[in-house]
């Protein structure tokens, strides 16, 4: 059942809900909406940490390959809503269904999800919309089992990575680094 938030986005009315809902074979279209848009990462389509994503494939392939983990019914993540039409993403899933997301990773633990990516327009940027989704990604998690949620954001002042989230968004909700991945992602936790 989608979550709700109160508080508005950037250039919506006063009193605008966010509505927040798994993609599944039910939703995918607000997803293929929302990634169809101008200035959407419609040249990744969240397969950037995917198993099954190869280097040099075209973005149409990248979208059937994403098609095809939501037809398997393999969760890849929630979009939001704002008066019905989808205004951002985060991919949360169980971290079995990326590839290896750091060296600090063991793949004999269970009950982990992983939070890699988020896609906010440029025009609600600022306006607390990648926070909402957080907190919906968080709640989603938990709601189906996770024991632990893992997340790789970034410094704010960091050149790359920045579709990961950043550092001090995890750190006020309550998530502990435990290393790093990279020079510039830090590995952090969330657990209940």
């Amino acid at each position: 059942m989608p979550r709700r938030s109160s508080g508005s986005p950037p250039g919506k009315a006063d009193g605008a809900e966010i509505r927040f809902a798994e993609v599944t074979r039910a939703t995918r279209a607000d997803f293929e909406e929302l990634f169809e848009q101008p200035g959407a990462p419609k040249y990744c389509w969240c397969m950037a940490w995917r198993h099954s994503s190869r280097e040099h494939v075209r973005n149409a392939e990248k979208k059937r390959m994403m098609m095809g983990l939501i037809e398997a019914g393999t969760p890849v993540g929630i979009v939001a809503e704002v008066d019905g039409k989808p205004v951002g993403w985060c991919s949360v899933a169980p971290r079995e269904t990326y590839r290896r997301l750091s060296k600090l990773q063991d793949d004999s633990e269970t009950g982990v999800w992983s939070i890699v990516c988020f896609y906010v327009p440029r025009a609600l940027r600022g306006g607390g919309l990648a926070a909402a989704l957080l907190d919906a990604a968080i709640d989603h998690a938990f709601d189906r089992g996770a024991r632990v949620i893992e997340a790789y954001p970034v410094d704010q002042a960091a050149p790359s990575y920045r579709f990961m989230g950043f550092r001090d968004m995890f750190l006020v909700r309550g998530f502990h680094e435990i290393g790093t991945a990279g020079s510039r992602r830090h590995v952090m936790r969330l657990e209940r």
